[in-house]
């Protein structure tokens, strides 16, 4: 087995199509890298639980764990859910906790290929980005620091030559945070964007999604979740590897 085992931690939903989502997801990451023993742990809704995975692996006599959140910003899973049930892990595990997978030039790039998608899919050309205004569709935060995320992917993606850029949120609008997917779409068209596109900035299908493609409805493209992409197989590699390295080489953080 090469390293530590890597634990993906996802929310979990109703919707079975989440699920699926998120095994497609660590089937390619295990593809990318054949020997690495890669587990998948759900806070909520789906089996297995993460509380269950640990369990299971302390008995199989696992010492090693990495911890990945499958979350794209750190807010309240991130800094609370996830942190207290790894808390309760089986003493004998060494769990490393790693960072979320936002920010990174990984997820725009993924962003970016699921436009692209979306564009073909409607019949347009690559080119036709510099007359097309995006709606950045998150799921929504109370959190100031993943609120200032979404803002400067927003940013970033707007350099790779979208006409413009908006954020929006999935679920109602928060002081201090972005509108809606349908007012975002509406404040495009007012500025008088020739084409609106919608892509949501969340890795699975699910209640928030959902809420987001009908908020896409007066827009001329809807782009697909982030899902299985290879770009974003890759991102969960490049957590595992840092938390890693942190693990070994202590003295370069506090350097």
């Amino acid at each position: 087995m090469y390293g530590p085992v890597l634990l993906v931690i996802a929310h979990g939903s109703r919707d079975p199509r989440h699920a699926a989502t998120v095994h497609a997801l660590v089937r390619r990451v295990r593809s990318l890298r054949p020997g690495l023993r890669v587990e998948t742990g759900f806070l909520d809704f789906n089996a297995p639980a993460v509380p269950r995975v640990l369990e299971r692996l302390a008995f199989e006599g696992v010492r090693e764990v990495v911890a990945l959140p499958l979350l794209l910003t750190r807010a309240f899973h991130a800094k609370s859910d996830i942190p207290a049930v790894l808390d309760q892990a089986p003493p004998q595990l060494d769990i490393r906790l790693a960072d979320v997978l936002g920010p990174s030039p990984l997820l725009l790039s993924t962003v970016e290929r699921r436009l692209q998608e979306a564009l073909y899919e409607a019949g347009l050309a690559p080119a036709d980005k510099r007359s097309t205004g995006v709606v950045l569709a998150s799921a929504g935060s109370t959190d100031p620091e993943a609120i200032a995320v979404i803002a400067n992917v927003a940013r970033e993606l707007r350099h790779t030559g979208w006409c413009a850029v908006r954020p929006a949120f999935a679920s109602a609008v928060f002081p201090g945070g972005y509108p809606r997917t349908e007012d975002a779409v509406r404040e495009l068209r007012a500025s008088g964007v020739r084409r609106v596109a919608v892509a949501p900035y969340v890795i699975a299908p699910g209640f928030l999604p959902d809420r987001i493609a009908r908020g896409a409805e007066g827009a001329d493209v809807l782009a697909d979740v982030l899902g299985a992409a290879p770009e974003l197989a890759r991102l969960l590699l490049v957590r595992y590897d840092e938390a890693r390295q942190r693990a070994r080489c202590p003295q370069v953080l506090s350097a």
